[in-house]
């Protein structure tokens, strides 16, 4: 998702977990997106049901509370929150706006709390023998917030809309750039999408380039969520109001300080339990005010940690472990940049920070030292991936090889950039690896600080030398990694890193039926990608904790970014 505002505060800083993007706190329970590869099963003459099997791991999918036997209706969900950089979901790139926007929009099928691809606005679907054409068929109870029918026109429309220019989404063409036409929209060369075609008003066809297992799974993304044209066409301020098709409808937005969703009624998958969520934005101590009752839920940072592990704390009995999120934090450098175009410097400075101490000294092991891209757990995850130890010694002679290497007066400057107001702590762990770096061998880095609209922005232009960010899953795919942040062509390249043969391999992965040779296809260019280390790989996320009141039922604490709010009771 897509990733996490994903706001963008350290990892350590108490435990909020980056989020993918991680551009942002990822929202404790919450996270973006996992079970494995999903496809429609059906054909043009056999209907898919449009739920879909895991393939890869285990469901992870934890339930803070069981279901109550009948459901509790009413009630207000109250927690701490951020302000989200876009409610515009074509252009949304961060966790934080897309845990809003989820609740408020929706697209033609949805991630579920078991992390299963569902029907959303359409009930159903079929795809053709050649796996190319998807043909979706539209709920007729399927209504906006105002009560106008949803149609396949209104869904036309809003993809050219995404895939137009003036919109200026920033990654349209990595999560519609499958449907043919979009990429000729894109580039101004035609006004519609060829791919999209309207059959009737509930019936939509969707023609992509070639067959691949992941399509469905990434029409979940923002990006292709449906819009109301005559409330986008309103006026610039048209998100402060907007007309969407989610569980929730925004009823109030005071940046800053509160953003309240409001039950939708009318919801055509049936209408959320609780009447509102109110989500403060005003900032405050989480804790103290979970423990005066002013929140449902926070979670649990290091300070507070232990006590409430205590199984005579009273709190102890509202303490929950959240499953691991399917991310990786990182530290990205611009390959074409120096010093980051020389292999070698790339390789010392990973050589050079000692994971596996920071983790336990600094981050009390509430994290998992990252050996690569791939989360574990995650479809095609390698265990075996040859990674980057810590090692000094080797970190001084790669150093001393390089193009730079010997005289480090002469060594270019490094500025690494963060995403925070100025002023703002930097995080321990990236203090210890600055300080490793110094130490074990003696470069020097300068740190920079952004507010985080522009830092996302600047991200996307490659404007960074060096850069500390994260990456969350939007969906279940390891093609949601590394071919959209590795393949040369793809716009969430960051680092402008290029390889001929990675790019190959990826393109031959996302056709490949085969699941297990496709994996592998992943797998050795996860290795060559790794090798050539555009990123220095810092840290997947671990189990977490998570209180929440006991009266709040079904707050779902999954591994991706899904509309979970209306499942949510309150039983006061």
């Amino acid at each position: 998702m897509k990733f996490n505002g994903l706001m963008l505060q350290r990892l350590f800083r108490h435990l909020e977990p980056r989020w993918g993007f991680i551009l942002g706190v990822l929202i404790i329970g919450l996270t973006l997106f996992a079970v494995g590869c999903t496809s429609a099963k059906g054909s043009a003459s056999k209907p898919s049901s449009g739920i879909e099997p895991g393939e890869a791991t285990d469901s992870s999918t934890k339930q803070a509370n069981k279901s109550t036997e009948e459901a509790i209706q009413g009630g207000v969900f109250k927690r701490l929150f951020s302000d989200p950089s876009t409610l515009d979901p074509h252009l949304t790139t961060d966790a934080t706006s897309a845990t809003i926007v989820v609740e408020v929009f929706g697209g033609l099928v949805t991630i579920s709390p078991d992390l299963e691809i569902e029907p959303d606005l359409a009930e159903r679907w079929e795809k053709s023998d050649d796996g190319r054409v998807y043909t979706f068929f539209l709920r007729k109870n399927a209504t906006f917030h105002n009560g106008k029918a949803v149609t396949a026109h209104d869904f036309k429309w809003s993809l050219e809309r995404a895939a137009d220019a003036l919109t200026e989404s920033l990654v349209v063409d990595q999560y519609l750039g499958d449907i043919v036409g979009v990429k000729e929209k894109l580039n101004g060369q035609a006004r519609d999408i060829k791919g999209v075609r309207v059959i009737d008003d509930h019936s939509l066809e969707i023609t992509i380039d070639e067959p691949k297992s992941y399509f469905l799974a990434k029409l979940t993304y923002p990006t292709a969520f449906v819009l109301d044209q005559v409330n986008v066409e309103s006026g610039r301020r048209w998100m402060r109001d907007p007309n969407g098709t989610g569980p929730f409808k925004l009823s109030e937005y005071v940046p800053g300080e509160l953003l309240i969703l409001e039950s939708n009624p009318n919801y055509h998958l049936g209408p959320p339990h609780i009447a509102r969520a109110e989500l403060i934005l005003s900032g405050g101590t989480a804790m103290l005010m979970y423990e005066n009752d002013e929140i449902h839920t926070t979670s649990v940072g290091l300070a507070d940690l232990d006590r409430l592990l205590d199984p005579t704390n009273k709190l102890n009995a509202e303490l929950h472990r959240s499953p691991p999120s399917f991310s990786v934090s990182y530290i990205g450098m611009n390959t074409i940049e120096p010093p980051f175009d020389d292999l070698k410097v790339r390789q010392a400075l990973n050589f050079a920070i000692n994971r596996k101490e920071i983790t336990s000294l600094v981050l009390a092991d509430l994290v998992t030292p990252a050996n690569g891209i791939l989360p574990p757990g995650f479809p095609a995850y390698n265990p075996n991936l040859d990674g980057y130890e810590f090692n000094p010694e080797k970190a001084r002679k790669l150093l001393s090889d390089s193009k730079y290497g010997g005289n480090l007066a002469d060594f270019p400057p490094i500025l690494l950039t963060v995403s925070g107001g100025f002023g703002a702590a930097v995080g321990l762990d990236l203090e210890v690896i600055l300080e490793s770096w110094r130490k074990e061998l003696g470069i020097e880095v300068e740190i920079q600080q952004t507010e985080f609209a522009t830092y996302l922005q600047d991200l996307h232009k490659r404007r960074f030398q060096m850069f500390d960010i994260g990456w969350i899953a939007d969906y279940p795919d390891p093609e949601n990694f590394l071919d959209l942040l590795f393949n040369s062509k793809s716009s969430n390249n960051h680092t402008s890193y290029t390889n001929p043969e990675v790019d190959d391999l990826l393109v031959k992965a996302r056709t490949e039926t085969d699941r297990e040779k496709r994996f592998k296809l992943y797998q050795e260019a996860e290795q060559i990608i790794v090798s050539e280390a555009p990123w220095i790989p810092l840290w997947h996320s671990g189990d977490q904790y998570v209180l929440i009141k006991p009266q709040v039922k079904d707050y779902y604490l999954t591994q991706l970014i899904v509309p979970r709010l209306r499942f949510v009771q309150i039983a006061e």
